[in-house]
């Protein structure tokens, strides 16, 4: 296979991740020692993530194939990307996280759902709690108004109770 053919294949690849992917991180991964790199990458595999060192010119061809402008500015120096698959959340979440404490990583700027994004628009991603943590929320949400109604569908047998416990005692008291 020609070096031609293989680029052709490996830029497939990456239009295909760019169009699957919810979300995706552009980094500068430059100053990361091995062992840094690997933790990272040790990181963002556990949420599903994957963080790929990529030519800069073949990222710009797949993300143009894709249909993502505005990415040309961002993909220049040493390039790292995290694609997200299956939370548009936990790529932004994870390298912002470990860009806090490794200051030689730094968010060039992100991509969520074919749109580019700032870095401070990834910092705000980041910020947002997880997926779970919002579905849990919005079930509360939900529940709340049927337990109100419970409450108060309780209230008139509540008060019969209370009622017919003053009959007993007086009941009691007569006798």
């Amino acid at each position: 296979m020609s070096n031609l053919n293989k680029k052709k294949q490996e830029v497939a690849i990456l239009r295909e991740k760019f169009e699957g992917a919810k979300s995706a991180v552009i980094t500068d991964y430059c100053g990361l020692n091995v062992a840094e790199v690997t933790e990272l990458r040790a990181n963002l595999r556990n949420a599903g993530v994957e963080f790929k060192v990529v030519k800069n010119t073949l990222l710009t061809i797949a993300a143009n194939e894709a249909g993502i402008e505005g990415t040309e500015e961002y993909f220049k120096g040493p390039t790292a990307i995290a694609y997200g698959v299956t939370d548009a959340v936990a790529p932004a979440q994870i390298i912002s996280k470990f860009a806090k404490d490794h200051k030689n990583l730094e968010v060039k700027a992100g991509i969520l759902e074919g749109k580019v994004i700032s870095q401070a628009q990834v910092d705000a991603l980041a910020n947002l709690p997880s997926r779970e943590v919002l579905l849990t929320q919005f079930a509360g949400l939900l529940q709340a108004p049927i337990v109100g109604l419970v409450n108060v569908l309780q209230g008139p047998i509540r008060k019969m109770g209370y009622a017919l416990e003053e009959v007993r005692k007086a009941k009691e008291l007569e006798a």
